[in-house]
């Protein structure tokens, strides 16, 4: 059978649906001493390692492992967590630190804090036929009768990161006639994507990424930075557990640019995905729709949560969308109404015009799954992309999709697929200049829009890396 994807996009040992190669390696340090050039191993029962010197003496070996940040740090793949076992980020860990939190001292607590992505919800939403409202508050009732104290909506801090991205973009496109790598500017809410760029086009691509953070990194900005100030404890005082759609936000959240030194703690402790949330409600034996609802918390005191909110634009986040919007009437003063997509090569490759008098002002893509973004890459590496701004996801159809959400046995996955978008679409639609809190944050808690920490808490960096050159990476 013919591999539905091009020869180019088969030489980087690509997939829509990706896991580790040969390369994922760790190498453990070797203690070397005289006379040990020839040495014996010894497997006991248990399966221990013990390595025999010549002097018959033994020494229990420690056995290598793969953690997050190996991933990230090594280049001999692009890794989805379904195939890599991730230590620290899982439903397991979070019940040791709800049990280490039953055993502690008055005091002496972690405060469990929640983040439940707008995807995540409406996949459990179709799962348990729900509404999203009705299934937010329920999570939340959840949460909480297992021993989380807050449970907060990553549309809130997704507000942050739309914003920045207009910004960034408005700024670019006024930069561009002196700095030719100022655009395309390419979406990076997407840590698969994310992996893919740095590892394998490092060069090419890291200029060209936007530097706004993740709705889920910005939650872990606000969460141990913000939020700890109001409960007036110290960053590593507070647990902070995400709910999302992809495997790979796991990857993203063990960034070392999001770990406070200070504090030795990370934005985002953990990460579950909608199917082991799905998995810790069949361990705990409950039934989400015989739950009784809870309110929603919000992360501003002076706002209220009454129902989880959303933004235009697609289940990806509405970034293509929001940015085209803006930088339309902030360049050329323009409003937008509807925008219109022309599909191009299949369906998850797409694209939208501004035109005034026949000119193209602006142009701009959205590109999910690799065989796009291949495409895409091979643009950008001739020097003829035309495109001004491109929405790239890792998954076909986007994060509804992703490799983390639920799967239905009994149902297409289209028409799930389908389904899942439809409740996610039925969720209140905000703008995010208009979202409550927002304009108070910007001026309290950022001191400003333009200001270095603004700059700070809500973008980060990305980083080229390095190719090892290794006989396994030789398709023969």
């Amino acid at each position: 059978m013919a591999s539905p994807f091009s020869g180019a996009l088969q030489l980087t040992d690509l997939d829509d649906f990706i896991g580790p190669s040969q390369d994922c390696i760790k190498p453990v340090k070797a203690d070397r001493r005289p006379g040990s050039g020839v040495a014996k191993i010894h497997i006991q029962d248990d399966g221990s390692y013990f390595q025999v010197h010549q002097d018959g003496g033994s020494q229990k070996l420690e056995k290598a492992k793969v953690s997050l940040n190996d991933c990230l740090a090594c280049s001999g793949c692009v890794t989805s967590a379904e195939t890599v076992l991730i230590a620290q980020q899982s439903h397991e860990e979070l019940r040791k630190v709800l049990r280490a939190n039953e055993a502690a001292a008055p005091g002496q607590q972690k405060l469990v804090v929640v983040s439940v992505s707008p995807q995540s919800r409406a996949s459990l939403a179709a799962r348990f036929q729900l509404n999203p409202t009705e299934t937010a508050k329920k999570l939340t009732s959840f949460f909480k009768k297992i021993g989380a104290h807050f449970v907060f909506d990553t549309a809130f801090s997704r507000n942050f990161s739309l914003l920045e991205s207009q910004r960034e973009f408005v700024r670019r496109f006024r930069e561009q006639a002196g700095s030719p790598q100022a655009l395309p500017l390419l979406a990076s809410a997407c840590p698969g994507w994310i992996c893919y760029a740095e590892k394998t086009h490092g060069p090419l691509l890291t200029p060209h990424l936007s530097t706004a953070r993740s709705p889920q990194q910005v939650m872990g900005s606000l969460v141990k930075d913000f939020f700890a100030q109001q409960q007036g404890l110290a960053p590593d005082k507070v647990y902070h557990v995400t709910v999302m759609p992809c495997y790979d936000k796991k990857l993203e959240a063990s960034r070392p640019d999001f770990f406070n030194h200070e504090y030795q703690t990370r934005d985002v402790d953990c990460v579950l995905t909608t199917g082991e949330v799905y998995k810790l409600l069949e361990e705990q034996g409950v039934s989400l729709p015989d739950l009784e609802p809870a309110p929603l918390d919000s992360l501003p005191s002076s706002v209220s949560a009454e129902e989880p909110t959303s933004h235009r634009g697609g289940g990806s986040g509405g970034y293509l969308e929001h940015v085209f919007r803006h930088a339309a009437r902030e360049l050329f003063g323009i409003h937008v109404d509807e925008l219109t997509y022309r599909p191009l090569r299949n369906k998850d490759f797409q694209e939208v015009t501004l035109e005034r008098e026949g000119q193209v002002l602006l142009h701009f893509a959205a590109a999910y799954g690799f065989r796009n973004i291949q495409n895409l890459v091979q643009k950008l590496r001739r020097g003829r992309c035309p495109y001004h701004y491109v929405e790239v996801m890792a998954c076909p159809a986007g994060c509804l999709n992703g490799g983390g959400q639920l799967r239905a046995a009994d149902m297409p996955s289209r028409e799930l697929l389908q389904q899942v978008e439809k409740l996610y679409a039925s969720v209140r639609v905000e703008a995010p200049e208009d979202t409550p809190g927002v304009p108070e944050l910007y001026r309290h808690w950022l001191q400003g829009e333009d200001s270095a920490r603004a700059s700070r808490l809500l973008h980060t960096q990305y980083h080229a890396v390095e190719k090892a050159d290794s006989g396994l990476s030789i398709r023969w």
